[in-house]
């Protein structure tokens, strides 16, 4: 089953072509993510394409906001599921948790920029900005949304 020598990467190539460190791929190995699938000698490790390709879903899966435990997870039931259902399954069940996660930060970013908007305006509307709080409070168009509006002890 011998794999051609051009299919194999030495360490420095892998993670360039990864973009990634050196030290990211001996610290995926200690995690147990990835590992040679040769080794020349106790210092020359060897990688195929399909090691370079499990470097590549790791950093995917990483930007997908997914955990390095998460992603361990997942590679062992890849790794004991040979139908990948397992890890489908799993992957389906963290993206949708993500997906949940995201629109709850956008949510919350959509309200942050509106209360922005409704500032900035606010600021270019005011007539004497040392009076806001205060006596302008009663003809400002955002007194609705003013935490600081002076409206009587309304």
């Amino acid at each position: 089953m011998g794999v051609k020598e051009k299919e194999l990467f030495r360490i420095g190539e892998m993670a360039k072509r990864a973009d990634v460190t050196v030290r990211t791929i001996r610290y995926y190995e200690e995690l147990g993510l990835i590992a040679p699938s040769l080794r020349r000698d106790s210092s020359h490790r060897l990688y195929t394409r399909n090691d370079l390709n499990s470097l590549k879903r790791i950093k995917q899966l990483k930007n997908y906001g997914l955990t390095l435990n998460e992603i361990k997870d997942i590679f062992d039931l890849a790794a004991d599921d040979p139908t990948g259902q397992k890890s489908k399954m799993k992957l389906i069940t963290s993206y949708v948790k993500k997906r949940l996660e995201a629109l709850e930060r956008k949510k919350k970013l959509e309200a942050y920029i509106e209360e922005l908007e409704w500032h900035i305006e606010q600021l270019k509307n005011v007539k004497n900005f040392n009076a806001c709080p205060g006596t302008e409070c009663s003809d400002c168009e955002f007194v609705k949304f003013c935490n600081f509006a002076d409206t009587g002890g309304n």
